[in-house]
């Protein structure tokens, strides 16, 4: 009999803190959705009011959290904010610009990092030749997926400073993974068109 009540107990103990972990990832996914919400209706104002300014008038340094742009990725149905950062606590609620990298529409390899489980998990769909738009209030960067590969977490070449503008996205992988995934996801584009801000990039691919 008292078999029986622990038992019980550990059976309702199971159902509440299930019941609990499922709010909570309601609640982290709630909050997401609102976060995105409000940074796009954000970028969306910028792109209707704010002058796009030139490389010289830009700060050298963007403050940890504030809005870069938006990452649009269109075959796959993608699109999510991209703030400036790559702590744990901006990659949560959107994909990160790793600092130290180039600026969008700088020359040189522009980094975003996301996590594979949330914002970058339809990365594992990717391939080469799909388009790829970095939409900021400076302007609308077009880019081509060259190459995907993946590395371990020690290989960092991918994250060098390019001749030509370069976009990069990392995540880790493999995406199914349970628990730290032991390696990392690489997806290299080149840029191919610059578009006024608020308008279709044009195609310079010649």
């Amino acid at each position: 009999m008292r078999l029986r009540v622990l038992l019980l107990q550990l059976e309702y103990g199971l159902w509440i803190a299930g019941a609990l972990a499922t709010g909570f990832c309601a609640g982290v996914l709630l909050e997401t959705r609102i976060f995105q919400s409000v940074q796009t209706r954000q970028l969306e104002y910028q792109l209707r009011t704010e002058r796009p300014r030139p490389p010289s008038e830009r700060p050298e340094r963007r403050p940890p959290g504030s809005l870069v742009g938006r990452l649009e990725i269109p075959r796959l149905g993608f699109s999510a904010v991209v703030l400036e950062g790559s702590d744990s606590k901006t990659l949560r609620v959107a994909v990160g610009r790793v600092p130290e990298t180039a600026e969008p529409g700088q020359e040189g390899n522009v980094v975003l990092g996301g996590h594979r489980d949330t914002f970058f998990r339809p990365l594992r769909g990717i391939r080469d030749g799909d388009q790829i738009t970095l939409v900021t209030p400076e302007g609308r960067y077009q880019y081509v997926v060259d190459w995907t590969r993946i590395v371990k977490p020690s290989d960092t070449s991918s994250l060098l400073p390019t001749r030509q503008p370069a976009l990069t996205l990392v995540t880790c992988y493999p995406f199914h993974y349970i628990g730290a995934a032991p390696e990392r996801f690489i997806v290299r584009a080149r840029q191919v068109g610059v578009g006024q801000a608020g308008l279709p990039a044009p195609d310079t691919r010649g």
